[in-house]
C-alpha cells in the first residue's frame, strides 16, 4: 500500500541509500569495471560531461575526481550549443558521459550523439538502462537504484555519484579494478550517517529564512550545489550554492545573522582550505551550520563520519537531504510532489 503522507516518499528514497550503495557495489562492479578497462585502453585526452539538474552535480563530482585522480582536462558540456545553435564541436580522443537518472533528455541524447558521430569514445550513467540516453551512446552503466517515489532526486543521485567513483578509480588502476578498502564501508557508513540525530530543530529554527546560502570547495561544491537544489524543489526557499573561493569574491557580502550558511566542511584540502571562509562569516555574524566529520567552530554541526575526501560527497549530502525534507514539511510543503515539476524534464 503507498504512503500518501507529504513527504512519505523522499523518506523513504532517503533510507534506501545504504541497501543502494550496497547494490551498485555488487551488481554494478563488473559492468562498471568493464568500461572503465576499455577506456583505460582507449586513453582519452579529455573528459567532458553532459547532464542536467541534480544529475549536473553529479558530473561536477565527476569532473573534479577526473582532474584530480587522473591528470585529464574535464568539462561539463553546453548542450544548447548543439541543441540550439547546431555546432559540431571536434571531440575526437575524448570521453563523453551523459548523466541523467531517466536518460529521457532530449538534449543530452543529442550531444552523446553528435559527440559519438565525432568519434568520442560515449557513455550513459543513468537509472534508466533501456532509455533513449542509453541507446544513444556507445556504452553505458545501469546506477540500479531501482524505483525513486518522490519527484526530488536523493537515491539516483547518490548512486550516481558512487558509480562515477568507481568508474574513475577504476580507469586509474588501468585495468578497471577497484581498491574496495574504503568504498566497500560505503554502505555500513551511510546507515550510520542516516541513524544519527535528525536535523528537525534546524528546519524549525530555518522555518521563515527568506534565503540561504550553501558553500564547499573541491569534492565539497557539488554537495553545496546539489544542498540547494534540493532546499529549492522541495521548500522554494531561494537557496545560492558558492564555492568558497567565490564566496569571498563578492556574495559574502549579502551573508547576516538573518540568512543561514550551510557549509560543507571536511578534511582533506578542501576542508582546510575553507577555514578562512569560516573566519569571514563568523565576522559577518552569519547563522552557520557546517556540515562534515570536522566542526570548525560553528554553533551548529551536522555530523558525518571521517572517511577519504573522495568518498565524503556520498555521506554529507545525506544529512543535508534530511534537513531539506525536514524543512520542507516544517513550512507545510510537500516535498514528494514539489509544484510545476515533474519526474522528467525533457529539454531540447
Amino acid at each position: 500500500m503507498v504512503d500518501e503522507r507529504p513527504g512519505a516518499g523522499m523518506a523513504a528514497d532517503i533510507a534506501e541509500q545504504p541497501e543502494v550503495y550496497a547494490r551498485v557495489l555488487d551488481e554494478a562492479a563488473g559492468p562498471i569495471a568493464a568500461v572503465a578497462a576499455e577506456i583505460a585502453r582507449r586513453r582519452p585526452r579529455h573528459i567532458v560531461f553532459t547532464a542536467r539538474g541534480t544529475s549536473d552535480h553529479a558530473a561536477l563530482y565527476g569532473a573534479y575526481l577526473a582532474e584530480i585522480r587522473l591528470g585529464l582536462p574535464a568539462a561539463l558540456a553546453s548542450p544548447s550549443a548543439v541543441t540550439v545553435y547546431g555546432a559540431r564541436p571536434d571531440l575526437r580522443d575524448s570521453l563523453v558521459i551523459g548523466v541523467s537518472q531517466s536518460g529521457g533528455s532530449p538534449d543530452l541524447r543529442e550531444v552523446v550523439r553528435v559527440a559519438r558521430e565525432q568519434g568520442a569514445l560515449t557513455l550513459a550513467i543513468t537509472n534508466a538502462p533501456d532509455s533513449p540516453l542509453a541507446e544513444a551512446a556507445e556504452r553505458s552503466i545501469d546506477i540500479r537504484a531501482g524505483h525513486e517515489r518522490a519527484v526530488a532526486a536523493t537515491k539516483t543521485y547518490t548512486a550516481e555519484l558512487l558509480a562515477l567513483l568507481m568508474l574513475i578509480e577504476g580507469i586509474r588502476s588501468g585495468d578497471g579494478t577497484v581498491d574496495t578498502s574504503g568504498i566497500g564501508a560505503l554502505p555500513r557508513l551511510a546507515a550510520d550517517t542516516l541513524a544519527g540525530d535528525a536535523p528537525e530543530d534546524l528546519a524549525g529554527r530555518y522555518r521563515f529564512a527568506g534565503r540561504m546560502i550553501t558553500t564547499g570547495r573541491g569534492y565539497a561544491y557539488p554537495t553545496a550545489r546539489e544542498a540547494a537544489l534540493k532546499l529549492m524543489e522541495t521548500s522554494y526557499l531561494p537557496a545560492l550554492a558558492f564555492s568558497g573561493a567565490d564566496l569571498l569574491h563578492g556574495p559574502l557580502a549579502m551573508a547576516d545573522p538573518d540568512v543561514p550558511v550551510l557549509a560543507v566542511v571536511g578534511g582533506g584540502p578542501a576542508g582546510e582550505s575553507m577555514r578562512e571562509v569560516l573566519a569571514r562569516l563568523a565576522d559577518r555574524r552569519a547563522d552557520v551550520v557546517t556540515i562534515g566529520s570536522r566542526p570548525k567552530g560553528s554553533a551548529h554541526h551536522l555530523a558525518t563520519p571521517d572517511v577519504d575526501e573522495r568518498y565524503a560527497p556520498l555521506l554529507d549530502i545525506l544529512p543535508l537531504q534530511r534537513l531539506a525534507l525536514s524543512l520542507a514539511l516544517a513550512r507545510g510543503e510537500n516535498p514528494d510532489r514539489p509544484r510545476g515539476l515533474k519526474k522528467v524534464t525533457a529539454t531540447r
